[in-house]
């Protein structure tokens, strides 16, 4: 067994704008944020740690010294979108999940 045994089919990647986000949930209640860049797909958890609001997949995607990120709509707190580790308060992170893209499908698992 591999650390990631479900993976859940979140939607084409058609529907993924590049840079832009889009939000989806996972067995029920667990929302992600889902992003496209031209390198890659990403998927953070959607909750912004410092409003409590479920709105990264509504932010700003873009890079900062060269590192993909996603800055909330909230207060403006950028996220890699590699580790989910916010640049500008390095204490705090939002979880990453492993993302797939098998044909057409964009699929995300568990951490």
């Amino acid at each position: 067994m591999t650390a990631v045994e479900t993976w859940t089919r979140v939607c084409v990647l058609a529907d993924l704008l590049p840079n832009r986000g889009v939000a989806a949930l996972l067995d029920g209640d667990e929302q992600v944020a889902v992003f496209r860049t031209a390198d890659a797909v990403y998927a953070l958890a959607n909750i912004d740690p410092f409003s409590g609001a479920a709105v990264l997949s509504r932010g700003l995607v873009g890079d900062v010294g060269g590192v993909p990120v996603v800055a909330s709509p909230m207060h403006k707190q950028h996220f890699d979108l590699r580790t989910g580790v916010c640049l500008d308060n390095r204490e705090v992170a939002v979880t990453v999940y492993p993302v797939r893209v098998d044909g057409d499908a964009v699929l995300v698992g568990r951490p």
